[in-house]
């Protein structure tokens, strides 16, 4: 029974005044017992962003307890738990089967986590989870994501070029990327502007390999005229990257944000035009090289892509 400082009974304002007083001073104490000053301070996670299939990941999970004890950590992939060590269990580690991810016990410990080999199905979402022995019971977390691609062996092929054109003519074209994982992203350019139009442009369905490698096609559709050369000469250009789209749930929301561009290639035609009374042009195809650089300005996975074909169109 509620009772005032002189023995009398409490009105009702007077006890709901006093049970929220109590909420609020349980809700204190529980905050300070989860959050504590000297406990558990931060998680952060270090993961590749890329791998290729065959190679090893080390996944680092970094932390400050504070003056707390640790309880365990455990790594999730999509939401699935695949190891935890625990200091006091015996034995301290254990790795759950989850489809694409292979631990390697001998190189694993309560900081990190090593994958060996990784395949496509390695691909997801890592998150660390850290707990707090007693008094605290704190719990932190962090996560990140991981994307095992194969870079296509093969550079894009510009195909459909005749051995001549006139004026008026219509260019068929088609880009097709190498075989890759996930599939290339293609895209045309006629004098350095990026072709939009979707009348011009000719989406094709994807090619499915062997060991679940995709090549993609573009077709490129428009009539050559002498608006295309600038100077006089035209480049028509396809560009194929890698740029895998992550894909994360929020509140039943499907979001997509884009990685940093893996590999980047491209395939050129260079056309040169001349008005000397002859509208026909010739056609013939060599090679060059040259390294492209990806968005974040380091060279496409260190590689020296081919330009594979060039195009050259003279006036006869």
């Amino acid at each position: 029974m509620c009772m005032d400082n002189r023995g009398r009974t409490c009105t009702f304002r007077e006890m709901a005044l006093r049970a929220a007083q109590l909420l609020m001073l349980l809700g204190t104490v529980r905050a300070a017992s989860s959050t504590g000053a000297a406990g558990l301070k931060w998680v952060r996670v270090n993961v590749p962003q890329y791998r290729v299939p065959g190679e090893t990941a080390q996944l680092q999970c970094d932390y400050d307890l504070g003056d707390d004890a640790l309880y365990a950590v455990k790594w999730y992939k999509d939401h699935e738990e695949f190891y935890r060590f625990v200091p006091k269990a015996r034995p301290q580690e254990h790795a759950y089967e989850v489809e694409g991810v292979h631990v390697d016990m001998s190189k694993s410990d309560s900081r990190k986590v090593v994958l060996h080999p990784v395949s496509w199905k390695t691909s997801g979402l890592f998150r660390c989870e850290v707990s707090a022995e007693a008094p605290s019971f704190a719990s932190a977390q962090s996560e990140a994501r991981m994307e095992v691609v194969s870079l296509p062996e093969e550079d894009p092929v510009i195909s459909g070029v005749e051995m001549q054109y006139q004026i008026g003519d219509e260019i068929n074209l088609n880009c097709t990327a190498g075989k890759s994982h996930p599939a290339s992203l293609l895209h045309w350019y006629i004098n350095e502007q990026q072709i939009r139009t979707p009348e011009a442009l000719i989406q094709y369905p994807p090619q499915y390999h062997q060991q679940g490698l995709v090549s993609s096609t573009l077709g490129l559709r428009f009539k050559l005229s002498t608006d295309h050369f600038r100077g006089g000469s035209m480049r028509v250009k396809c560009v194929a990257s890698i740029a895998p789209l992550l894909y994360s749930d929020r509140e039943s929301v499907v979001q997509t944000q884009s990685l940093p561009i893996r590999d980047m290639r491209e395939a050129l035609l260079l056309g040169e035009w001349s008005s000397r009374g002859h509208t026909g042009m010739h056609a013939f195809i060599h090679t060059s090289h040259r390294t492209v650089r990806s968005s974040t300005g380091k060279p496409a996975g260190a590689l020296l892509v081919p330009l594979l074909i060039v195009g050259v169109l003279l006036a006869t």
